[in-house]
């Protein structure tokens, strides 16, 4: 079937990354695979994360089709369009449909996205995994194709206003080489590994990342731990909403 709405969906994005004068540096996109199923799997910082795990697919000439919440096919812009993009709607009360979609869709070849710590980090740390991707990976025999995000949280993440003005903001990201998901490996375990996987990306995303906060009130989008002001991850999850 032609895809009708997503290629231009990310000529639009492209066109707007060029407004916003963004500086993207992308490494590793030459590990996605050119064909067959397998499952990205992402850190969760912004509002905008799916567009940029999209966009490392392109070289492939690959489109991924992401796990989303299901509010967002309600939305009346959003989504039709997420339904013409092939985007799979994760109801979080009975998640069983999404999962059995995600799997045919690994199964004929396609390439899922999924964010498996569910909601935004507003620590801009990595939360706990849940284990939905490493069970697809395993079920389905498709790999597990790990990569970070970091930047994205500086044009609009939760609990910020967006920032689309031109900044120049540099948004750099980094996929990692394919995981193996061996279905007699426990998926906590995998899980477990995946997550590890994705901390290192995340880190060396963040060492080449090229600019430091300007001043004390640009320093919100910095981690605690790497001297900003983020919220720690313990205070972060006691905020309670999603």
């Amino acid at each position: 079937m032609a895809e009708l709405v997503y290629p231009p969906v990310i000529g639009v994005a492209r066109t707007m990354f060029k407004a916003l004068d963004l500086r993207f540096d992308i490494k590793g996109t030459e590990n996605i695979p050119k064909r067959g199923g397998a499952v990205l799997v992402s850190n969760h910082i912004g509002y905008l994360d799916f567009v940029f795990c999209g966009l490392t697919a392109r070289p492939a000439k690959r489109l991924v089709r992401f796990m989303a919440k299901e509010s967002v096919f309600r939305h009346k812009v959003a989504g039709p369009l997420m339904r013409a993009m092939k985007h799979i709607p994760v109801d979080r009360a009975a998640g069983m449909d999404a999962y059995k979609h995600a799997l045919r869709a690994l199964r004929s070849g396609e390439i899922i996205g999924v964010f498996p710590e569910a909601t935004i980090s507003e620590s801009f740390t990595l939360k706990n995994f849940k284990s939905g991707a490493a069970r697809l990976a395993q079920e389905s025999g498709v790999p597990l194709l790990p990569m970070a995000l970091w930047g994205t949280q500086r044009l609009w993440t939760k609990g910020h206003k967006r920032d689309l003005g031109r900044n120049h903001f540099p948004i750099t990201v980094r996929v990692g080489a394919p995981m193996e998901a061996d279905p007699t490996e426990p998926s906590d375990t995998l899980t477990e590994r995946l997550r590890t996987r994705v901390q290192e990306l995340l880190e060396a995303a963040q060492r080449a990342y090229p600019v430091r906060p300007k001043n004390a009130e640009d320093t919100w989008w910095v981690p605690a731990h790497l001297g900003g002001t983020a919220p720690a991850p313990a205070q972060a999850a006691g905020r309670g909403h999603h």
